[in-house]
């Protein structure tokens, strides 16, 4: 068929060009396996190119994206409530690039790591969420209240309010933030 019979074909090529890696790690971030957020991510696409048609131009197209890759996260989580977790031998590390830093700066930028794991863990879920989406995603705020469903206002307050908290928690804790 050429390219005149799918009119959207190029809408599409440019949507996977522009978000391919971002909605796989978003979608990685939320299961955690890399295999199964390969999957997603691509059928995400897959569901977006089906229901094209649907598309009532609301929000930006991305938006719709990455809010079909999240039902299909919610989806899958549902439907595996006891995620299997698979252990690597080194050689999963043959590939990563080596920093050199000083041993005791390592070893305190895991302590921070750790620490800020443990007071994301500990965030209301909706400010987590949110926090994530703008701070780690570098979604924009209209795309995440799209995403989320609620007001802008709402996503600026709890990522605010998110930040606030976490770093009022790690100097509390004795952290010395490089922010």
């Amino acid at each position: 068929m050429t390219a005149a019979a799918h009119p959207h074909e190029a809408i599409f090529r440019d949507l996977l060009v522009q978000h391919r890696d971002r909605l796989y790690r978003f979608v990685l971030r939320h299961i955690g396996h890399a295999a199964d957020a390969e999957d997603l991510a691509q059928q995400a696409f897959v569901e977006a190119a089906r229901q094209y048609e649907n598309f009532r131009g609301e929000s930006q197209l991305s938006t719709w994206l990455y809010g079909i890759a999240m039902n299909l996260v919610r989806n899958h989580l549902s439907r595996s409530p006891s995620r299997q977790y698979r252990f690597e031998d080194e050689s999963a590390l043959d590939d990563v690039a080596v920093v050199a830093a000083d041993p005791e700066e390592q070893c305190e930028m895991g302590e921070l790591v750790t620490m800020l794991q443990a007071e994301l863990q500990d965030l209301m879920p909706e400010m987590r969420e949110v926090l994530l989406l703008v701070a780690m995603e570098d979604m924009s705020y209209e795309d995440a209240a799209a995403l989320l469903n609620v007001p802008i206002g709402t996503v600026r307050s709890r990522v605010s309010r998110a930040r606030s908290h976490l770093r009022r928690r790690m100097e509390a804790a004795g952290a010395v933030l490089p922010f």
